[in-house]
């Protein structure tokens, strides 16, 4: 486990547990909800989702791309891979690249003389670009190396990826426990009497808000769970879960998942389909973390396991 796993998996398991609070009514009896047919069809079903999820991972512009992360500060900084830079680009890249200004939110770059950059496909000889805020940010490329501006709270940075990256070239694929229909249940939707925003921490030390329309109830070997999921845009239900197989056998910060939205009270949680945040491969990414009521006090043993030695 990576030093930064291993600090946040201490952090997630030190803090104490909020009390859960009464059900509003009596809790629904234990409930597991089958795969459409058998538990072969479960197992044919996981295997096609986990294939669509590394394909997605392995892509050109996936998670296993990301080779950098530079927050800027105010004014002007150059960038490139010659040690005098102020942003130290990895080596490959041209010793000098351009120049970053900004100026409180916003991001400029001036590229240096002879270097060709193309912004989303077109000639690009500088100016102002959109950062991830803005929806779609401007992608800068040159070769295989692309950069963007993103956003998080009064923070910016610039996120850089390689498609030629180490990470993705010599990617080895993800474990996972076996499916199991134990682990597709179904959660009682309780909703929220007025959506709140949800305190949602992340691996910078700071929190962003998220909506979350209320609340997940579900019941495994007789003992009833909660989960607060948030709503990021998806159409879906997002929950950034913690639980105890975090300490040895999968990513020590946490693990992601997934439900459609609630049908008649009720939500399908497929922990099968647990998945690793992109931290676990890269620490360049910005991940979310569980908030302090997502922390399982039980082994969720579904979905993907511990990715190498984070």
């Amino acid at each position: 486990m990576t030093p930064i796993a291993l600090a946040l998996s201490l952090a997630l398991h030190a803090a104490p547990a909020p009390k859960a609070a009464p059900p509003t009514k009596p809790a629904a009896p234990a409930k597991n909800v089958s795969a459409p047919t058998t538990p072969e069809d479960l197992t044919a079903a996981t295997r096609t989702w986990h294939e669509q999820r590394l394909q997605r991972l392995q892509s050109e512009d996936g998670w296993l791309s990301l080779v950098g992360l530079f927050w800027l500060e105010e004014g002007t900084q150059t960038a490139g891979s010659a040690p005098d830079n102020k942003l130290d680009f990895p080596d490959g890249t041209p010793p000098k690249l351009g120049t970053f200004t900004r100026k409180g939110k916003e991001v400029s770059f001036q590229p240096e003389k002879g270097v060709r950059f193309t912004r989303n496909g077109e000639p690009f000889t500088g100016g102002a670009l959109k950062t991830d805020e803005q929806g779609s940010p401007d992608v800068l490329k040159l070769g295989s190396l692309n950069f963007h501006v993103i956003q998080r709270g009064d923070k910016v940075g610039v996120r850089v990826k390689d498609s030629q990256s180490p990470a993705r070239t010599g990617f080895h694929g993800i474990p996972t426990y076996p499916a199991s229909n134990a682990w597709r249940v179904t959660a009682r939707f309780e909703p929220a009497e007025t959506p709140r925003m949800l305190q949602v921490p992340n691996v910078l030390g700071t929190t962003e808000e998220m909506k979350a329309p209320g609340t997940l109830v579900f019941t495994v070997a007789g003992k009833e769970y909660r989960l607060t999921p948030v709503e990021d845009g998806s159409n879906q239900l997002f929950v950034i879960f913690a639980d105890e197989t975090n300490r040895d056998s999968t990513y020590g910060a946490g693990r992601f998942l997934y439900a459609d939205m609630p049908k008649d009270g009720q939500v399908v949680l497929d922990f099968n389909r647990a998945y690793n945040p992109p931290c676990a491969f890269t620490r360049f990414a910005t991940c979310p973390l569980p908030p302090r009521g997502n922390r399982l006090a039980l082994r969720v043993e579904a979905g993907e396991k511990r990715y190498g030695d984070h």
